[in-house]
């Protein structure tokens, strides 16, 4: 694989962690305390143009209230 190709894909991977635990985190604020609780989550990654659709579930664990 190219080193362009290798730059955008972890760019673009970076990009998807990064907001996705802002998000998350954001999420579990706004839900007050979410200690003993665990969440189920799944993310759903598509490219046009590939037909590509991948799907990644897990776990989350919520955090009391500080």
């Amino acid at each position: 694989m190219s080193d362009d190709f290798n730059m955008s894909m972890r760019k673009f991977l970076k990009q998807v962690g990064v907001t996705s635990q802002q998000a998350i985190e954001d999420a579990m604020r706004e839900n007050g305390d979410t200690g003993g609780k665990t969440f189920e989550a799944k993310v759903v990654l598509t490219i046009d143009g590939l037909d590509l659709e991948h799907v990644v579930t897990g776990k989350i664990q919520g955090q009391s209230e500080a």
